[in-house]
C-alpha cells in the first residue's frame, strides 16, 4: 500500500520565521529545512562552493531554503510530481522492515532508488547544470524523507494517514487543516503528527532549533553509499516504528502533548543523523572527497 504524503506550504513563507518562535513550520517544511541546515554547516570548501553554484538564482539559495521543493511540485508542476510522487516513500509489502528493492521499488521508484539515481546525477559534472541542480533539490528532500520514520513502514494504512487520531493541543493547525481543529482537538493522522506536530510542539525556529541540534555531527571520509546502504538506512527507519512502539498502545486514537513530548527525542535525533549524513553524502559527490 503507497504511503500517501501531506503536503505543507511553501518553504519561502515558512522562511520569513527563522530564528523566531513559530508554529506554522513542520517535518515539512521545518524538519525538512532543519535536514538542510545542519547539512549545511558541516559541507567541505569545496562542495560548499560547488552547491553555491548550483542554486545560484533560487529564491534561498541555500539547502534549507531548496528542501520542501520537491513538495511543493504538486502545486507548481503537478505533471512532475505525478511522475515523482513515489520517490518519497518505500514500504514493505511483504511485511517486516527487510525491504526488497525488486518487490517494493519496482522500476526505482521509491526514496532509495530514486535517492540512489539523484546521487549519481548530481556527482556527474557531464549532466547539465540545470539537472544536476534539480538532482540536488531531490537529494536533500529524500535524504529527510528517508529518515522520517511514518516513509517506511510495512502497514496497510498509507504510513500513518489512515490512522486517525484526536489531539488536544494548543497549536494553531496548518491553514489547509483548521476546519479540523475544534475547541483545541484537532482531528488529524498519525503521519501528521510526525509531519507537524511532534517538532512544531517544540516551539523554536528554524536558526534556534538548527543550533539546538547541531551537536556532534561529524562527517567522516567515506565512499558514497550504494542502493544496499540506502536501503538499510530505510530498513532503520522502518523498524523505528515497532521498537518504540510508535503506534499508540491498544490503537488508543486520542492523544495529547503527552505523545509529542515522549517521541520528540526520537524525532530530533531522526533530524540529526538526516543532516549528517546528507552532508556526507554532498561532500562525497562535490567536495573533496568526490572523484575527479
Amino acid at each position: 500500500m503507497a504511503i500517501r504524503l501531506r503536503f505543507r506550504p511553501l518553504l519561502a513563507a515558512a522562511l520569513l520565521c527563522l530564528g523566531a518562535t513559530s508554529t506554522a513550520l513542520a517535518w515539512a517544511p521545518l524538519g525538512h529545512a532543519l535536514v538542510g541546515e545542519l547539512a549545511q554547516r558541516h559541507l567541505d570548501p569545496k562542495a560548499r562552493a560547488e552547491i553555491a553554484r548550483l542554486l545560484a538564482g533560487e529564491p534561498t539559495p541555500t539547502l534549507a531554503g531548496v528542501a520542501s521543493w520537491a513538495d511543493e511540485l504538486r502545486s507548481t508542476d503537478p505533471e512532475r510530481f505525478k511522475a515523482t510522487s513515489r520517490w518519497h516513500y518505500i514500504n514493505a509489502k511483504g511485511g517486516g522492515c527487510d525491504f526488497d528493492l525488486v518487490r517494493d521499488c519496482p522500476d526505482g521508484d521509491c526514496v532509495v532508488g530514486a535517492l540512489d539515481r539523484q546521487l549519481a546525477i548530481l556527482a556527474d559534472r557531464k549532466q547539465p547544470l540545470a539537472a544536476r541542480r534539480d538532482a540536488l533539490k531531490f537529494v536533500v528532500h529524500l535524504v529527510g524523507d528517508e529518515h522520517q520514520p511514518m516513509h517506511a513502514g510495512n502497514r496497510t494504512d498509507s504510513g500513518g494517514n489512515r490512522f486517525q487520531v484526536s489531539l488536544r493541543t494548543p497549536l494553531e493547525p496548518e491553514a489547509y487543516a483548521r476546519k479540523s481543529y475544534v475547541d483545541g482537538v484537532m482531528g488529524t493522522n498519525l503521519h501528521s503528527v510526525w509531519d507537524y506536530y511532534i517538532l512544531a510542539s517544540r516551539g523554536l525556529g528554524l536558526r534556534d532549533y538548527a543550533d539546538a541540534l547541531d551537536t556532534g555531527i561529524a562527517t567522516p571520509a567515506a565512499p558514497r553509499p550504494g542502493a544496499g546502504v540506502l536501503l538499510e538506512w530505510a530498513a532503520a527507519s522502518c523498524r523505528l516504528i515497532d521498537v518504540h512502539g510508535l503506534y499508540p498502545a491498544d490503537d488508543q486514537h486520542k492523544m495529547d502533548h503527552a505523545y509529542l513530548d515522549r517521541f520528540r527525542p526520537l524525532a530530533e535525533a531522526r533530524v540529526q543523523l538526516a543532516g549528517k549524513r546528507l552532508a556526507q553524502l554532498l561532500n562525497q559527490a562535490l567536495g573533496a572527497q568526490a572523484a575527479p
